[in-house]
C-alpha cells in the first residue's frame, strides 16, 4: 500500500531546481547530454521525509524509481523473527526500486529516512520510455545491479567465514578517506551491527580495543581515525 506521501505526490512537487540536481547527480542519468537531461526532469517529482519516516515497507507494490536528492536512507530488511539486517544506506546521487523498471512486483525490503530527506521518484511507465529512448540508461542500471550483486556476494561470504572483528576492520578500511586515513561513519553504531551481523555492543568493544593498541582513535560516535592501515589489516 502505498504511503500518505506518495498519494499526494503531485501535491508534493518539489521547486527551486530541486528536480534538476537529482537528475544531474545520478550516475544513471548524469551521461546524457543537457537536453536529455532536461526531458528526464519533466518525469520526475520529489518528496519530502523526516528522519524515521518509511518511504516504503515490504509488500509494497514496486511502481516508482526513488533517487536520493539530499539526506540518507536506509534499506533492510526483517525476519520472520523480527530481526533487522540492514542492506545499504543511501546517499545523495544513490537510487533504489530499479527492479520495478523491469517487472512487475513488490518490495522486499524496507525504506526509512535516517535524516530529513529529498527523494526524486520516477513512475515504472515514464522509466520505460526514457530506457527505450536512451539505451545508455539501461548500461548503467546494469552496472549498478553488478556493484550490489559483488558487495551482496562479499557480505555472504564474510558472514560465514570472518569473525566479527574482522568484518568490522575490513568496513573501516574500505570506508576510509585514503588522503586522510579517516573514516566518516555513515550509519549509526546499532545500524553498523545490523549490516554486519553482530550486535552494537560488540561493534563498540570491538572499537575500544583497537582504540586501546593504538590501531585507531575515534573522535565522536562518527568520525575515527585509522593510525595504522598496514598493522590494521594484519590482524
Amino acid at each position: 500500500m502505498a504511503s500518505n506521501n506518495q498519494e499526494n505526490l503531485f501535491q508534493n512537487t518539489c521547486e527551486n531546481g530541486s528536480e534538476h540536481h537529482c537528475v544531474s547527480i545520478v550516475p544513471i542519468f548524469n551521461h546524457l547530454e543537457k537536453s536529455q537531461m532536461d526531458e528526464i526532469m519533466k518525469a520526475v517529482h520529489s518528496l519530502t521525509y523526516k528522519r524515521g519516516e518509511i518511504i516504503y515497507h515490504a509488500g509494497d507494490k514496486a511502481e516508482w524509481l526513488y533517487i536520493v536528492n539530499t539526506g540518507k536512507i536506509r534499506i533492510y530488511r526483517l525476519s520472520e523473527s523480527g530481526k533487522e539486517q540492514l542492506v545499504r544506506i543511501l546517499q545523495p546521487g544513490d537510487f533504489t526500486g530499479e527492479l520495478a523498471i523491469f517487472k512487475d512486483t513488490v518490495h522486499e525490503a524496507y525504506a526509512e529516512a535516517m535524516s530529513p530527506a529529498k527523494v526524486c521518484m520516477i513512475s515504472r511507465t515514464a522509466m520505460q520510455n526514457l530506457l527505450l529512448k536512451y539505451p545508455s540508461i539501461s548500461l548503467k542500471i546494469l552496472e549498478e545491479f553488478a556493484n550490489r550483486l559483488e558487495q551482496s556476494e562479499t557480505q555472504t561470504t564474510r558472514f560465514a567465514t570472518e569473525p566479527v572483528d574482522t568484518r568490522l576492520i575490513l568496513f573501516l578500511v574500505e570506508n576510509m578517506d585514503v588522503h586522510n586515513q579517516r573514516v566518516e561513519l555513515p550509519m549509526s553504531y546499532k545500524d553498523l551491527a545490523s549490516y554486519l551481523g553482530t550486535t552494537p555492543e560488540t561493534v563498540s568493544r570491538v572499537l575500544k580495543e583497537l582504540e586501546m593498541k593504538g590501531y585507531i582513535r575515534k573522535k565522536n560516535h562518527k568520525r575515527i581515525d585509522i593510525l595504522n592501515v598496514d598493522a590494521l589489516l594484519l590482524l
